[in-house]
């Protein structure tokens, strides 16, 4: 799950658990927001850390010195 699609989920989460005050019969809108809401948090966190660790690896080069030998 990316950064925008954990966006998403908590702006859908957040109108169905507080801007929505209708009833459908079976289902708790308000719960089901709260479960979205919970899902899209969890996952930009996890999003946000793997993206910290793939912009912490440091990438070491090393090379041979090159020395010009003296004109003859």
């Amino acid at each position: 799950m990316g950064i925008g699609t954990s966006l998403f989920l908590i702006a859908v989460g957040a109108i169905l658990r507080f801007a929505v005050s209708d009833a459908i019969s079976g289902v708790d809108l308000a719960t089901v927001g709260l479960i979205l809401l919970v899902v899209g948090i969890v996952g930009l966190v996890i999003s946000l850390f793997m993206t910290q660790m793939w912009n912490r690896r440091d990438t070491v080069v090393t090379r041979d010195r090159y020395v010009d030998r003296p004109p003859y």
